[in-house]
């Protein structure tokens, strides 16, 4: 068992003294230094008044400080402008920038020069007094004095540009459109009148730019304004006379030719179909004569009042004739009269119906000659409309010249309206937001008692100095007073390190629910040899996971279809409500102890190790990550076993019926892609393929997870022991590890083999949970109690 009584801290060696060999001791030197202590205080009065000198000598600067506030976004005064505005925030430090270039330009400094009189001022390169005392002389005696050229004038001006570039400064505000115009002058009046006048000659050029932009672009628009007219009056004659040329005559929105073609197109439809109708009355009415049947029973017949009429005397007849039939012989005069009555009026109905047939016939020859008078008329327009539609090729194409000409005059037309008026209008939204006041207080030299300090502080250390290489250079060798025993080196001490190692190996019989509630003493194993350079080994926590505290479920019973729920996969978990248990405390402290040894990192890594089988491991490291999301942490767990895949096989287990929610991340194919639960967890499956090639996938997974910060904590569930290459690169980009150690196993055999194993990356141990889970056959074997 772990003792806690022994420590596992590594003893590290006292660093070996050093001296450095100096010719002067520090008592010695403080000795020399105090020894002259007079001659240094004379000295530094002597700087500090000589330094009080010179700063009464120099003549004052007084500076001056003017505000503009230059804002690139400019007043919208007209529906367009003539230059395009910045949008972004580069553009925008770009103007800017700009704008505070233009301050100190030549052409605002020359206006201030001009206004000012700087040309004259002798403190800017002028000969203003020299000159007004040359022209009295030369007065008193009669003579004019000559005018200066535009030469010298020209290098006057230069003169007093240069000198006034000198004094000002232009500063720009941090993430602001604040720009600061400093000028300094010997006089405070004159460097407040320049700062003020440097800033009215900037706004007045800014203004005087884009009233002379807008006038050179009026101008040029203005002449091209007549030639743009003439071509469009061009277009316009060209367009008129083709359409007069060609008949091209018709409304405004088709040509006469069209309109008539459309009618006549339907007029002739309208034929074709009365002379369908008229044969197919007449095929009826043959058809009706050609058949046994009532020769009368076709629309036409029924609608005549004339043959209806005879109809109903043909049934009298027909009524009468059967009447007497019955009642005469056949040979009766009656019914001889009677049946000619019959024959006639049957006579006289088909002589009715062939006259309707007669009737139809001279319809059908009509309905037909009119439809081909139709189809010769359309025939005529077709080919006039073909004729119309080569002709109107050459047609679109001037009255494409024509709407281009027109748009591009309309459109130069209101430009040059627009940049006319713009002229007279002010856009820029610059402006002055603090006048230059005069300065109080001068900017240079400093105050005199600063002067004094600083020379009193040279004084003193030139004269320290001058002592000290006297001393070295004319007092000869060292005497023996000043030389220091140099001890003999002792060799260095190797702590001892001791393995005190109380194994109690816990026979497997004894294992009895009570004796498990004891917490169990744990005696230090012995770990690596001792290295010089080694850091102390903190204490690792200890945790114990119990029966107690988790509940088993059955999986593929309670699975729901609402997505991954770590809590139903079959492995026994927390049991919710109990957010006080002595476990999750203990895992609390292991956390914020790896949140120390991340070193203010927003993802610490913490992997999970144990030294035998997977599936306790694995368990642990699901519930670990439970209990930090309880705590409303954002975990990422990702399965680093890509052997065993415990963990991955659970998650991704074939036929479940909830859908998975895949994320972005993952670390190769789609199956390792991240699984978003409903618990708060992401898991990322295992990675195929070989230890190497899934340990740098995990790598970069963690890198990038770590870049989108999406996650607080990430949990490797591995990797596996013993610890290939590929797995020690892992544990090295951990920021802390915990061993899980099954108590069906001997503790300190585990925990010695984990030590063994990982070797420098021991230093990254923050805490132990020991596993008291039974096994899952024995756990099927008690009380079946499920949640």
């Amino acid at each position: 068992m772990l003792d806690y009584n022994q420590p596992i801290d590594r003893a590290r060696p006292e660093a070996p003294q050093q001296k450095s060999e100096a010719g002067f001791s520090v008592l010695e030197l403080v000795s020399l230094l105090w020894r002259r202590k007079i001659a240094i205080a004379a000295a530094a009065l002597l700087g500090a008044t000589l330094a009080v000198t010179v700063g009464k000598s120099v003549t004052p600067r007084y500076t001056a400080t003017a505000q503009l506030y230059v804002d690139p976004r400019e007043l919208q005064l007209v529906d367009r402008e003539l230059t395009p505005r910045a949008q972004d925030v580069s553009g925008m430090a770009m103007v800017v920038e700009s704008q505070a270039r233009l301050i100190t330009s030549n052409s605002v400094l020359l206006q201030v020069i001009q206004q000012a009189g700087l040309d004259k001022d002798p403190e800017f390169g002028g000969g203003g007094d020299v000159r007004s005392l040359m022209s009295s002389l030369l007065g008193l005696i009669g003579l004019q004095p000559r005018a200066p050229s535009a030469a010298e004038t020209k290098e006057v001006q230069l003169a007093a540009l240069d000198a006034l570039n000198r004094h000002i400064t232009v500063r720009k505000t941090e993430k602001s459109f604040i720009v600061d115009i400093e000028v300094w002058s010997t006089d405070p009046a004159k460097a407040a009148m320049l700062a003020n006048t440097l800033t009215s000659a900037y706004l007045a050029e800014s203004r005087n730019s884009q009233a002379s932009a807008a006038r050179r672009a009026t101008n040029d628009l203005s002449g091209r304004l007549k030639e743009l007219r003439e071509r469009l009056r061009s277009a316009e004659t060209a367009l008129a006379t083709y359409k007069a040329q060609n008949n091209f005559v018709g409304t405004q929105d088709a040509l006469i030719s069209d309109q008539q073609l459309s009618a006549s197109n339907q007029r002739l439809s309208a034929a074709r179909a009365a002379t369908m109708d008229a044969q197919a009355r007449l095929d009826q009415i043959e058809a009706s004569r050609r058949t046994a049947a009532d020769a009368g029973a076709n629309s036409e017949a029924l609608q005549s009042p004339t043959i209806a009429n005879l109809r109903a005397q043909y049934a009298d007849a027909r009524k009468k004739y059967a009447e007497q039939a019955g009642e005469l012989g056949p040979r009766h005069p009656a019914l001889r009269q009677t049946e000619k009555q019959v024959e006639d009026l049957k006579r006289t109905i088909n002589e009715e119906i062939d006259r309707f047939a007669q009737s139809t016939k001279n319809d059908l020859t009509r309905a037909r000659d009119y439809e081909a008078s139709l189809n010769r008329a359309l025939e005529a327009q077709k080919r006039q409309s073909v004729q119309l539609s080569q002709a109107a090729v050459r047609l679109r194409e001037l009255e494409r010249e024509a709407d281009a000409s027109r748009d591009v005059y309309q459109s130069f037309l209101k430009r040059s309206r627009e940049t006319e008026e713009q002229e007279t209008l002010n856009t820029s939204a610059a402006r002055v937001i603090g006048e230059a006041t005069v300065p109080q207080r001068r900017s240079f030299p400093p105050a005199m008692s600063l002067f004094a300090m600083i020379g009193f502080i040279f004084g003193a250390l030139a004269a320290s100095s001058w002592f000290v290489a006297a001393e070295l250079l004319f007092a000869g060798a060292p005497t023996p007073a000043r030389r220091e025993r140099t001890p003999a080196p002792q060799a260095p001490r190797v702590p001892e390190t001791t393995r005190t190692s109380e194994i109690a190996r816990p026979q497997q019989a004894s294992r009895t629910p009570e004796v498990a509630q004891a917490l169990p003493e744990l005696a230090a194993p012995s770990l690596q040899p001792s290295m010089v350079e080694r850091p102390l080994i903190e204490k690792p926590l200890i945790a114990r996971l119990q029966e107690a505290d988790v509940i088993h479920t059955l999986g593929a019973i309670l699975a729901t279809g609402g997505g991954v729920d770590l809590t139903r996969l079959g492995w026994p978990t927390l049991r919710p409500g109990f957010p006080l248990t002595t476990l999750l405390n203990a895992w609390r402290d292991m956390r914020a102890a790896v949140a120390r040894r991340a070193g203010g990192k927003a993802m610490p890594v913490i992997a999970l190790v144990g030294a035998s089988e997977t599936t306790g491991r694995s368990v642990t490291a699901l519930n670990f990550a439970l209990a930090a999301a309880r705590d409303g942490a954002r975990v990422l767990v990702i399965d680093a076993d890509h052997q065993a895949r415990s963990l991955s096989n659970k998650v991704n287990r074939p036929g479940k019926s909830e859908p998975s929610a895949l994320g972005w991340l993952s670390i190769g194919s789609k199956a390792a892609r991240e699984i978003k639960t409903v618990n708060g967890i992401s898991v990322l499956p295992a990675a195929e393929g070989d230890a190497g090639k899934a340990t740098e996938a995990i790598r970069k997974a963690i890198s990038q997870a770590r870049a989108a910060g999406g996650y607080d904590l990430v949990i490797l569930d591995g990797p596996a022991m013993p610890l290939p290459a590929g797995g020690r690169k892992l544990l090295d980009d951990a920021d802390a590890l915990v061993a899980v150690l099954p108590t069906s196993l001997d503790i300190n055999d585990s925990l010695e083999e984990i030590l063994n194993t990982l070797g420098r990356a021991e230093r990254k141990l923050v805490g132990v949970v020991l596993d008291e889970l039974a096994p899952a056959t024995q756990a099927r074997q008690r009380g079946r109690q499920y949640a």
